[in-house]
C-alpha cells in the first residue's frame, strides 16, 4: 500500500477547505482587538486559534524590565480541571459514558451528503453532574474501506465547527486515512450546533465587523470603542447563555472528548487537532495520558503562554507573513499592485489601509462598503494560506483601484458570513467566550498600554490591533480559569507535533515548545508559509504522518521537509 497519497481534491477545493480551517483557527487575534492610535479593531475569526508564546516578541513574555513578571489577572476555578474521581469509572457519570450514538442523515451541513450526524450528552458542570446537561452535535465521515477505528478531529478556533470541518475530510486527509478511519468531528460546547452561544444579531455582527477606529481620535477614545463592543457582546452572551458561560473552558471540552471516546467504543482516543485543536488535544492528553492513542497536533499553541505572550507572538508572526506575501507579490512583476522593495510595498499597504479608514470603498453591495476593519480582516486571512495569495493579490489590485468587492468577499469568508446576510456559525463570539477563560493576561493597565504601544511600533501591520487583550477580557462576565503552565502528558504514547516555519497564527516556536514539554513527542517541521501543514504541505508531512495514523509507525523526530521535497 502506498502511503501519503494526496487527498481527493481539486486545487480550488483544496484552498477553500484550508481556508475553512483558517477561518476557524485564528486563535487569539480577536481577543486582543482594540484600536491603537487610530488603528481599527481587527475582527477576524479565528481561525482559531489556540495557539513558549511571544518568542521573538520582546517583552510580550510579561517581564516589565525589572526581572519580575507583572501579576496576571485573578483566576477563578474551572469546574473540570481537578475532579476527585475518574468520571469514566464513577457511577455518577455512568449515564454519560454508557451512551450509544444514534447516527442518521445530516440536516444542515453544507457538503454533508456523505456524512452521518448524531448527538452526545455531557454534563454542563463537570464537578456537579446533577446541574444539567449539554447536547453536543457530531458528524461522521464513514471509512471508505474496512474501518479500523475513529479519528476525532478539531479544526481550531476556538469556535470552529468540527461538524462542518468533517465535510471537508476527503479534501484534507489522504485516501488511505479516510479508507481506514471513520472521521468524527464535533462542535465543542457553546459552539455552533452544540448549544452555541448567541450574543449579537446578524445586523449587530455586521456593524461589529465593519467598525473602524476613528483616524482623528486618540488611542484612549478608540480603546474605549473596543471595550464598549466587548461589553456589548458580553451583555448579549449573558442574556442568551449566562448559565453556560462559566463552563466553556477547554478543560470542560477535553472532558467532553472522553465521553465521545467512550461512545465511539474506543479504549484510546485517536485524534487530529489543528491550531486551537492542539491546545484541546494537549489538555486531553494531560488529563487522560493512558487513553491517548495516535495523536497529531498540527500548528501548536503553547499552554504555558499568557494571553499577552500569545498576542505578541502573533503580532510578529503576521508581520513576517505580510512581508512574505508582499515579496511573493513583487516577484510577479506587473501583476502586483505594489512597487519597489518589500519595505516600500508594506508602506503602500499601510497607506491603503489608512485611506480606507478615512473613506470606505464602494462594493457591489451598496449597503456594505469596505471599511478599514473589513479590509484588514481580508488581508489577515490571506496570511493563513499561501495558495490563496494570487486571489488576494488580485483583490488588493481591485481595491487599490477603488473597487472593494473582492476584498469584502474574502472578509466574509473569514467571518463565515453568507450571501443572505446570516452567519454560518458563532465563531465571532465563541472565540472570546473560550479564550477569555483559558488565557489570563497581565492585570496592570499601565503595562497593557505600554505593551500595546510596543506591538503597534514593532509590528505596524496588525500589531496595533493585538494589544490590550487582558483589558478587553476584563469586560467578560467570567474571570479566566486556567493558569498558563506546561503540559507533560506523562505516560502517554508518542504524540506527533507539527510546526510550520512561516506560520503567522501559531508561530513555529510554539510547536517546538509543546514538543519539549510533552513527556513523549516528536516534532515535524514544514518549511513553508501559511497556517498548519498536514493537507497543504504537498505530501512531505503527509508521508510522515500517515504511517503513524495507519500503522503506529512513529516519524523520525526532527524531520524537516518542504513542498519542494
Amino acid at each position: 500500500m502506498r502511503l501519503g497519497s494526496p487527498p481527493r481534491r481539486s486545487p480550488a477545493r483544496r484552498h477553500f477547505a484550508r481556508l475553512a480551517v483558517a477561518s476557524a483557527a485564528a486563535v487569539l487575534v480577536v481577543t486582543g482587538c482594540v484600536p491603537q492610535d487610530g488603528q481599527d479593531p481587527e475582527q477576524t475569526t479565528g481561525a482559531g486559534q489556540s495557539d513558549g508564546g511571544g518568542q521573538g516578541g520582546g517583552n510580550g513574555s510579561g517581564d516589565d524590565g525589572s526581572g519580575e513578571a507583572p501579576a496576571l489577572a485573578d483566576l477563578g476555578t474551572s469546574a473540570a480541571q481537578d475532579l476527585p474521581t475518574d468520571p469514566a469509572e464513577d457511577p455518577d457519570y455512568a449515564a454519560y459514558y454508557e451512551q450509544d450514538i444514534a447516527w442518521g442523515p445530516c440536516q444542515d451541513v453544507e457538503g454533508g451528503e456523505e456524512l452521518e450526524c448524531g448527538t452526545l450528552t455531557v454534563p454542563m458542570v463537570w464537578n456537579d453532574p446533577s446541574a444539567g446537561d449539554i447536547e453536543l452535535a457530531l458528524a461522521k465521515h464513514g471509512a471508505t474501506g474496512e474501518p479500523t477505528g475513529s479519528l476525532v478531529v478539531n479544526p481550531g478556533g476556538p469556535g470552529g465547527s468540527g461538524v462542518d470541518f468533517t465535510a471537508s475530510a476527503p479534501f484534507i486527509f489522504s485516501r488511505e486515512v479516510t479508507a481506514a478511519y471513520d472521521i468524527v468531528g464535533f462542535d465543542p460546547r457553546g459552539v455552533a450546533r452544540s448549544e452555541g452561544i448567541d450574543c449579537l444579531t446578524d445586523e449587530e455582527t455586521d456593524e461589529y465587523l465593519a467598525t473602524t477606529g476613528d483616524p482623528a481620535a486618540g488611542a484612549e477614545e478608540n480603546l474605549q470603542q473596543g471595550l464598549d463592543w466587548m461589553a456589548r457582546i458580553a451583555e448579549g452572551c449573558q442574556q442568551d447563555s449566562g448559565e453556560l458561560l462559566p463552563y466553556l473552558d477547554t478543560y470542560s471540552a477535553a472532558r467532553d472528548m472522553d465521553v465521545l471516546r467512550a461512545a465511539l467504543d474506543s479504549e484510546q482516543l485517536d485524534y487530529f487537532g489543528y491550531s486551537y485543536g492542539t491546545y484541546l488535544g494537549a489538555t486531553y492528553a494531560d488529563l487522560y495520558p493512558q487513553r491517548v492513542g495516535r495523536f497529531v497536533l498540527d500548528a501548536a499553541l503553547d499552554p504555558s503562554s499568557t494571553l499577552d505572550e500569545i498576542s505578541a507572538g502573533q503580532a510578529e508572526g503576521f508581520e513576517k507573513a505580510t512581508e512574505a506575501f508582499l515579496a511573493d507579490c513583487l516577484a510577479q512583476g506587473e501583476a502586483c499592485p505594489f512597487k519597489g522593495e518589500v519595505a516600500d510595498a508594506k508602506q503602500q499597504l499601510h497607506s491603503f489601509f489608512d485611506s480606507v479608514d478615512a473613506e470606505p470603498l464602494e462594493t457591489a453591495d451598496p449597503q456594505r462598503p469596505l471599511t478599514g476593519s473589513l479590509a484588514r480582516s481580508a488581508v489577515l486571512l490571506l496570511m493563513y494560506e499561501d495558495g490563496f495569495w494570487p486571489t488576494g493579490r488580485d483583490a488588493l489590485a481591485m481595491a487599490m483601484q477603488g473597487d472593494g468587492t473582492a476584498l469584502l468577499t474574502i472578509a466574509d469568508l473569514s467571518s463565515e458570513r453568507q450571501a443572505d446576510g446570516s452567519y454560518k456559525g458563532n465563531g465571532m463570539v465563541a472565540i472570546n467566550a473560550i479564550n477569555c477563560l483559558d488565557h489570563p493576561g497581565v492585570a496592570d493597565e499601565d503595562w497593557q498600554a505600554e505593551e500595546a504601544e510596543r506591538l503597534a511600533e514593532e509590528f505596524p501591520t496588525f500589531g496595533p490591533s493585538m494589544g490590550y487583550g487582558a483589558t478587553v477580557c476584563g469586560q467578560w462576565p467570567v474571570p479566566p480559569l486556567r493558569e498558563p503552565a506546561p503540559v507533560s502528558a506523562e505516560g502517554a504514547g508518542t504524540i506527533v507535533v507539527i510546526g510550520t516555519t512561516g506560520d503567522p497564527a501559531t508561530p513555529y516556536e510554539w510547536s517546538q515548545s509543546l514538543a519539549e514539554q510533552l513527556d513523549d513527542a516528536v516534532l515535524l517541521t514544514f518549511e513553508g508559509d501559511g497556517h498548519t501543514a498536514y493537507g497543504r504541505s504537498g505530501g512531505c508531512i503527509e508521508q510522515a504522518v500517515d504511517p503513524y495514523l495507519l500503522e503506529g509507525t512513529v516519524p523520525e523526530d526532527g524531520l524537516t521537509c518542504s513542498s519542494g521535497g
